[in-house]
This record gives structure tokens, sequence and C-alpha cells, in this order.
């Protein structure tokens, strides 16, 4: 069997080691040159794209913001999972509103801006502190602005003036007062079945996730099937195929969906050790028609990015039931380099090992980790 995924990065590659031990095949798509891929070495594959979409058994995405023509040719094949309709919802922030207003899914409160005269309205519409998120090609803190006071407005009315913004409108949301930032990454089958992991508890630094924990503390049977039934409507609106991660603000026992990602997700990460299946193994499970595995976990975990750096002392990996994964890219600044997964019986145990970490990396490129490590070690 043989899985085609349109990008060529990290993702797809934990996608290709994932399947290789069930046989399956996975093939990347550097979607910029069109060229087929090995995901691991990234060297061409010498197979034409046309050649390599009717040989796969299916055809996927590591991210949303494929071009747009692709997708298209892709969904001709009747083979493309999770469908198209999906992934541009997790691509325009515009679309994304629009899918969850219509299955009730409570959300932050927002306006949609696509010319800079409705800025006007912003801060009676939605108080004084406001972010603003570029309906299209966001991510890990681009594409986003911040204003704390209606005095700040003028100086981001003036860079608005300069962007098409009804090419690319922006979406102004209230700023939550949330307790925690959490996400639920779940599959859903082509026959309907939907498997769920545990909560994710993720700390952000400048935009960018840094520190994943699952579970997440404090967590309730309800907290856990509220954000389960938040995951099977949307993925049941969407005929869903695939791994879906559902990105949540916690204000007390109420939960908001922030964004939706429609493909494995770096919250999910933990998942590989943690969990009796990884979300990579279970997306290719989906995507292909096979049976969706357990995700009963294995202990309490972390995920740690590694950020812009390459300086990390290997020796970690003494550290009882710690895992580096690389991605082998060259060094640029809040690029995701590698992540490292530790697996401990608590969540005491499991700030103990963050503690042993901080003395095999730069603090500096980890400024969540100290502190994540004190917490876990109180809890």
């Amino acid at each position: 069997m043989r899985v085609l995924v349109y990008g060529s990065g990290q993702l797809a590659q934990m996608m290709y080691l994932a399947a290789a031990p069930l046989g399956i095949i996975v093939s990347a798509v550097d979607v910029v040159t069109e060229t087929v891929v090995n995901p691991l070495s990234k060297k061409a594959t010498g197979v034409s794209l046309r050649d390599a979409i009717q040989e796969a058994n299916a055809i996927t995405v590591e991210f949303e913001h494929v071009p747009e023509h692709l997708l298209l040719d892709a969904q001709k094949s009747d083979k493309l999972y999770p469908n198209i309709a999906s992934i541009l919802a997790g691509a325009d922030r515009v679309r994304e509103k629009a899918l969850l207003s219509k299955n009730n899914i409570p959300n932050c409160d927002y306006l949609i801006i696509s010319h800079v005269d409705q800025l006007n309205d912003v801060v009676a519409r939605l108080g004084e502190k406001v972010i603003f998120k570029a309906s299209r090609d966001g991510y890990d803190g681009y594409g986003q602005w911040r204003i704390g006071s209606a005095s700040e407005l003028s100086a981001l009315r003036e860079e608005f003036s300069l962007l098409d913004l009804e090419k690319v409108p922006l979406i102004a949301e209230r700023m939550m007062q949330f307790d925690r930032e959490i996400s639920l990454v779940g599959a859903r089958s082509k026959d309907g079945q939907v498997a769920c992991f545990s909560l994710a508890e993720n700390l952000h630094h400048e935009g960018q996730l840094h520190v994943s924990v699952a579970p997440i503390t404090n967590l309730t049977d309800a907290l856990q099937q509220k954000a389960n039934d938040i995951f099977e409507t949307l993925a049941t609106s969407m005929d869903y195929v695939g791994v879906l991660a559902v990105e949540l603000f916690q204000c007390g026992d109420e939960l908001y969906v922030n964004e939706i990602a429609p493909r494995v997700h770096n919250s999910g990460h933990w998942t590989q050790q943690g969990c009796a299946t990884s979300q990579f193994e279970q997306h290719i499970r989906a995507v292909l028609g096979l049976p969706l595995g357990s995700t009963e976990l294995i202990g309490v975990s972390a995920m740690v990015n590694v950020i812009g750096c390459s300086t990390i002392n290997r020796d970690l990996i003494g550290i009882p039931n710690t895992h580096l994964h690389w991605y082998g890219k060259e060094v640029r600044i809040k690029r995701k380099m590698g992540h490292i997964n530790v697996i401990a019986s608590s969540h005491a145990k499991l700030g103990a090992k963050l503690k042993q970490l901080i003395e095999f990396v730069p603090v500096e490129h980890f400024p969540k980790l100290e502190g994540e490590a004190i917490r876990l070690e109180k809890s």
C-alpha cells in the first residue's frame, strides 16, 4: 500500500517512519517544485507527480497551506483524505469561523476585517484587548498583531492600509482571559469510527508551541468528554477522514475552540512514545481505511520542541524514557529543529525528569522548560 503526502517536512518524515513497520510506503511532494521525494532523504524519487497520484492508495497533506491547484488535482483522484473542504477550512480562518458557527461550537468573539474602515468598530465590539490574525498563511505567531488599548489601534491602521484586506481579510478576536491552552488530537475513519487521544496542555512563547504535557493536569472525565464531543461534531460535519487537531481555550469548565488543524499536529507528538498508537500511525490507518489503533496511555508525557538551535547534548537520551526526534534541518531562528519526548509514571515524576533535561540543553532556547518542570513537580 502507498500513501502520497503533500509537503515534505518533518510531519511527512514521521508519517513515513510510522508507516514502515506496517509495510506501507510513504512518498512526499515538495509543493514548491512539485517533485516527488523520499520523506527522509528529500531526494527526488524519479516518479512523476501524475504517476505517484495514480500509484497511491491514499493522498494526504502534512500542512494545510498546499497550493490549491495541487489539492484540486488530488481531489479528482478520489483518494484525498481529508477532503479538500476540510483542508481549506484549516487554511482559511474565515472558513474556519463559518464552520464553527454552523456547528454552534463556542469560540472567541470576532469580526472579519476586509477594509481598514472596519477598524472603527473593533474596540466598541470586542473591547480594547484584541488580537488580529491574517486569515491565511499565518502560523507560529506570524501574521498576528495585538493591541492592549484603543490608543494602539492607529499605528495598526497605518500598517493594515498597506495590506490587501479584500484578498486576505483579517480576523479580529477578543482576547480571552482563559485558564490555559489545551488541545485535542483525534482521528476519524472512513466508516465514521472516532478515536481521540487525551487532552494535552500547551505552553507557548512568542506565539510558538514550546511544551505540551499529556494528559493535562487536573483532567476530569467531563472535560475530556466535552472536548471529544466538539471533535466528533466537527469531524462528522466535515465528513473528515484522518487525524484532526482542535486547539482550545479552557475557561473554568467551558471550552472554546481557538483553531483547527486538518493534519497531524505538533501538540500530538507526545503520542509517539506516550500512547499505544501514535498520531502518525493513526493517520496512516485512517486514510487507508484500516482499523484505528488504541489511544491508551502508556504514561504521563511531555513533548519539548527544540527551536532555533542545534547545540543540545544528545546524552539527554540517557534520562530513562527520554526520546529525541531530530528533523535534519538547517538552523534558523524560530525553526523547529526537532523535539524531545519524555515519559514518566506521574506528573510529579515527569517534572523531575524535565529538571534533569535542563542540564543538556541551552536554556535560552527553552524559556518554558524550567517553569513547567517546577509546576509539574509540585502537582
